[in-house]
């Protein structure tokens, strides 16, 4: 911790969130289909043995389900019956079978993930959409966190909480329950899946003949019958949660092909539109088991995402973090297109990125392998606050800062020389180890509130004096 005029610029706060194993949520459970491209698939003969069952083993068998997983899951019965209705078509005589039986057959077509299991990391912070019922002083904030479950498989986890006037930093203690989102088809712009299908490897001509054959907009049934067609449409869809559900009950599950491995590393940002409203945007990594690609999340308030591929050479790789705001009438986001520099990236429509340069490059031995972000540009008077990691010996992580100008963010103005943060011997040890990460802070007054993975095996909180960063930074 260093000291200016006696006052600490950074200070970690006694904050600790580990993974917990007991957060589950219910997943589809196919037998034979579990294992992915197995190509053996169990389910004829589960379900023969389910439909001989004797009623009373049935019985017995479904208030032992309804005892044991009621209360780790919100409507459990409506759960079941969404569950059979995945196998009903397969059921013979599926119409006449008894209430007991077809949820029995939904239990044993189901299975809890526990979502956070094998780590929990990489955190964003960003205001709540609701500040209402506060001190003066005090703002409350959304955290998202990476989650990662059986397989390395990620997701995106809510959190809540409050940093009071005081820059005392309150988590919420989630509830006993998770909540899924339902995945709804969404109408696709021609215009973009011709950009998206040019950029895909291989001879995309009959593919772009099929589109330009197609309206202005359309639904993913019109590229039925075109497996290149309808992956890149599966890959955009919305996300709606019940608005009843808190939102630290919610749960962002991998939903298509291209996020089969997972959702990862989610960086947040409050914006300003142009027409004054206001809402969330993210980047996160969409990860298919080979390879990677960012892709946007947008919402207004939490409860829908509206998740969209990226194209253009701008968007590529991982770690994309988009501005608060547009910068001489354009999107700008800082990119990692290749692996290992920081990179300046704009867009006129958020979804096609050009490439305008590279910002940083490795150059001190603590990121002498690679250099990233660590989440979006914070604005400060001084020019955009930009926190970055790099990757040094032994494959150490530590998080530093760049200072870019308001104006044209294409000018940097200052950098620090060594790292911010770095793994303290509490922080160093985990399933990835000696890694401190975050996605993104929450500026709060004059403060830094800064969530950060440790090691992939908990998260942890710090607090940076912001006015002592920006003179550093500018110090060189």
């Amino acid at each position: 911790m260093t000291l200016v005029d006696g006052r600490p610029l950074l200070q970690r706060t006694p904050h600790v969130l580990r993974p917990d194993p007991s957060r589950v949520v219910s997943t589809p459970f196919l037998p034979g289909e579990e294992i992915h491209g197995a190509g053996l698939s169990r389910r004829a003969v589960v379900l023969a043995r389910l439909l001989a069952l004797p009623d009373d083993q049935v019985d017995t068998a479904l208030i032992d389900v309804l005892t044991s997983f009621s209360a780790r899951h919100d409507d459990l019965v409506e759960l079941l019956d969404e569950r059979f209705a995945l196998v009903a078509r397969h059921v013979e005589g599926a119409d006449g079978l008894s209430l007991e039986r077809r949820r029995l057959i939904g239990a044993c077509m189901s299975q809890e993930y526990a979502i956070e299991s094998a780590a929990l990391f990489n955190p964003s912070m960003v205001a709540h959409p609701d500040q209402s019922r506060l001190p003066a002083g005090s703002t409350r904030f959304v955290m998202s966190v990476r989650g990662v479950g059986e397989g390395h498989v990620s997701c995106v986890e809510l959190r809540t909480g409050v940093v009071d006037a005081a820059d005392v930093v309150t988590l919420d203690a989630p509830g006993p329950t998770t909540s899924v989102a339902v995945r709804h088809g969404i109408e696709h712009a021609r215009d973009e899946l011709l950009r998206q299908n040019e950029e895909l490897a291989g001879d995309p001509a009959d593919a772009a003949a099929r589109l330009r054959a197609l309206p202005a907009s359309f639904t993913a049934a019109a590229v039925e019958g075109s497996p290149r067609l309808a992956w890149l449409a599966s890959c955009s869809y919305d996300a709606t949660f019940e608005t009843a559900s808190s939102v630290d009950s919610r749960v962002l599950l991998p939903g298509s092909p291209a996020e089969r491995n997972g959702i990862e590393d989610l960086r947040l940002v409050e914006v300003e539109h142009t027409e004054g409203q206001r809402g969330y945007l993210g980047t996160y990594t969409a990860f298919d088991g080979e390879s990677v690609a960012p892709h946007l999340v947008a919402t207004d308030d939490f409860t829908t995402f509206r998740m969209r591929r990226l194209s253009g050479p701008g968007a590529k790789n991982k770690g994309m973090a988009l501005f608060p705001r547009r910068v001489g009438g354009q999107y700008l986001a800082l990119s990692r297109w290749d692996r290992e520099s920081n990179s300046l990236a704009a867009s006129t429509d958020l979804l096609h990125w050009e490439d305008l340069g590279t910002l940083s490059a490795p150059v001190w031995a603590w990121e002498i392998i690679q250099v990233g972000n660590c989440g979006s540009p914070i604005e400060t008077p001084e020019g955009w606050l930009v926190l970055t990691h790099g990757v040094g010996p032994m494959r150490q992580y530590g998080i530093g800062a760049m200072l870019l100008d308001l104006d044209d963010p294409r000018r940097v103005r200052g950098s620090l020389r060594s790292p911010l943060l770095t793994p303290t011997a509490e922080e160093r040890d985990g399933y990835v180890p000696n890694v401190v990460y975050t996605c993104g802070a929450l500026l709060h007054g004059d403060t830094l509130v800064l969530p950060y993975g440790c090691s992939d095996a908990a998260i942890r909180v710090a607090l940076v004096d912001v006015p002592q960063l920006l003179t550093q930074i500018l110090a060189g």
